[in-house]
């Protein structure tokens, strides 16, 4: 093969300190779309983002460059300071830890599917 080709797709889980119950409906699209819009300027593509109250979803392909670590240190930071300055949320932070999983390319549209559907299947 001439060049290299990498097919790196995440689905990560990180919920709020405690898991307080902190995201509010008002602006949980809000919060969704700054966490995306954080991660394509991290270098990423988010190919899904959702969650509930206390908890969210992404599935993210990053490049073999991108440090996991790093990413997520960067995309807690920055959403935790929007959460403090945009909606005047003082209390609000995310938990230590996440969770990532590999997920391959087939699985994909699964993965996104079920973080499309996260508010009506907490809901039941």
């Amino acid at each position: 093969m001439a060049s290299t080709y990498l097919s790196l797709h995440y689905h990560i889980v990180f919920g709020t300190k405690n898991r307080e119950p902190f995201i509010a409906p008002e602006w949980q699209t809000r919060l969704h779309d700054y966490l995306g819009g954080t991660i394509r300027g991290l270098g990423g593509f988010p190919e899904g983002v959702g969650g509930v109250a206390d908890h969210v979803h992404l599935l993210v392909d990053l490049k073999a460059t991108h440090s996991l670590a790093d990413v997520m240190r960067e995309l807690k930071k920055a959403s935790s300071a929007w959460v403090h300055d945009e909606i005047g949320l003082r209390a609000f932070a995310w938990q230590e830890g996440y969770a990532a999983f590999t997920v391959s390319a087939t699985s994909r549209d699964g993965v996104r599917q079920y973080i499309a559907n996260l508010e009506t299947t907490h809901a039941s």
